[in-house]
């Protein structure tokens, strides 16, 4: 389970084998072997035995920011990694197997976004049907753009031209999503810090525990997450994790839909910022309960059903031995399968 801390001015801290989490005169203890991640959201205090408790058992604790970016974790020093790894990894921006992992990346969220419009249209039996049709066929024919360029070329010659295939896919898979939004939900495209409207404050959140947990596999499966191919390497800035989370934002886009379609959203979820929406308690809650929900549901993936958080993890470990073995082995990272 995630130990999510989300309330201000709770006290973590260790008694005997379990962390306890203290608030006015109230107290809480859950054992260190249920807890595979603790996320703390807000203002808290940490023992230090809370911490050691955390790092003997293998178990990464994540500051968010207000908008649900992590800007900080507590690990454990055994990651594991090999420096051959991280150096060839140096090189993935200008070799075959860059390309070959960078276009996988994008066809597969491509793809996720064409089977998510595909699903909503169904049951459909009005004239956006054949609308939704048609917004998946422009997403299909960008896929085929991007398989049709050649593997052997350095991903610095041709990233302007992928980056705007998947802007073009993405802008008008997130057009019908507003399209089908309810009325007073509709929103103009994606906007983030602060978002413009509901959906998209919600999205960003949602996003942002998702990028903790495709970091958290880098870095067990013994990737550099600052070593980008796609993403250009900044100071400070975890680039491999941007390449690989676009595989995975199609689970948080379902839950966040899934969420606004069933009337699950309040309007007392979101305070006023300047320039936008902020999501408060009372919606981070929601948010976060419904995606450990998920994360923790067995799903179809390889001829098994496994934990989507596992699924994760799985494809880091495929990734990092792709590279080891420096070529194309193995080919096919994603096959990813989503939940209804």
């Amino acid at each position: 389970m995630k130990l999510v801390v989300n309330s201000e001015g709770v006290y973590l801290t260790k008694v005997g084998e379990c962390f306890c989490l203290k608030k006015e005169g109230q107290k809480q203890e859950i054992a260190a072997k249920k807890v595979d991640q603790i996320i703390i959201t807000t203002s808290t205090a940490l023992s230090t035995d809370a911490i050691e408790l955390a790092v003997e058992n293998n178990i990464d604790i994540v500051f968010l920011k207000k908008y649900g970016k992590p800007f900080g974790r507590v690990w454990h020093s055994k990651v594991g990694s090999i420096s051959t790894i991280r150096k060839r990894q140096l090189n993935l921006d200008s070799n075959k197997m860059g390309t070959i992992l960078v276009k996988e990346f994008l066809i597969q969220k491509m793809k996720n976004q064409a089977d998510f419009l595909t699903e909503l249209s169904t049951n459909r039996r009005d004239s956006r049907k054949i609308d939704i049709k048609e917004d998946v066929e422009k997403i299909k024919n960008l896929i085929e753009k991007v398989k049709l360029i050649s593997d052997t070329t350095s991903i610095n010659s041709i990233r302007g031209t992928l980056q705007g295939y998947e802007g073009t896919a993405s802008r008008v898979y997130f057009s019908r999503l507003s399209d089908l939004m309810p009325e007073k939900y509709k929103f103009n495209g994606r906007s983030k810090n602060p978002a413009k409207d509901e959906f998209n404050c919600m999205l960003n959140y949602g996003y942002g525990i998702m990028y903790s947990n495709v970091e958290r596999a880098c870095i067990l499966a013994g990737l550099d997450p600052y070593i980008g191919i796609m993403h250009i390497d900044n100071y400070n800035r975890q680039a491999f994790v941007f390449d690989l989370i676009e595989m995975y934002r199609i689970y948080i886009d379902k839950i966040v839909f899934k969420l606004f379609s069933t009337k699950k959203i309040k309007q007392e979820y979101f305070d006023k910022v300047e320039g936008g929406l902020y999501l408060n308690k009372s919606g981070k809650e929601v948010l976060i309960s419904k995606y450990n929900e998920e994360i923790e549901k067995k799903i179809q993936y390889k001829g098994r059903k496994i934990e989507l958080q596992n699924i994760i993890q799985y494809d880091c470990h495929n990734i990092a031995n792709r590279i080891l073995k420096g070529d194309d082995w193995f080919v096919g990272v994603g096959s990813l399968r989503y939940f209804k």
